[in-house]
């Protein structure tokens, strides 16, 4: 993940599943109800993964735009990679 945006986005996803971990943990070790505790802890991974993997319907233009910035930058970096052909020089043999 490499944006501003994408980094805010899972800090609010922690926000959810950081008390649901804890408290599947308090469930789990301290209490002992270990069913009550792996479903809290499922939910909390749970979150986290499906929110880094799937693609909403509004994560759509921002991936667009990504994909066309980076297919400019490259064939511009291609382009200057290439030696450029330099024109030889033309002898004049009118003699």
């Amino acid at each position: 993940m490499t944006g501003l945006i994408d980094t805010i986005k899972l800090a609010g996803t922690l926000v959810l599943a950081i008390p649901a971990a804890l408290a599947g943990l308090e469930f789990l070790l301290v209490r002992g109800e270990t069913a009550t505790g792996a479903i809290l802890l499922v939910l909390a991974v749970t979150l986290v993964i499906v929110q880094h993997r799937v693609t909403l319907p509004t994560d759509i233009p921002g991936l667009v735009a990504k994909r066309v910035a980076g297919s400019v930058v490259s064939d511009s970096d291609a382009e200057q990679d290439e030696p450029q052909e330099v024109p030889s020089e033309t002898r004049d043999d009118r003699s």
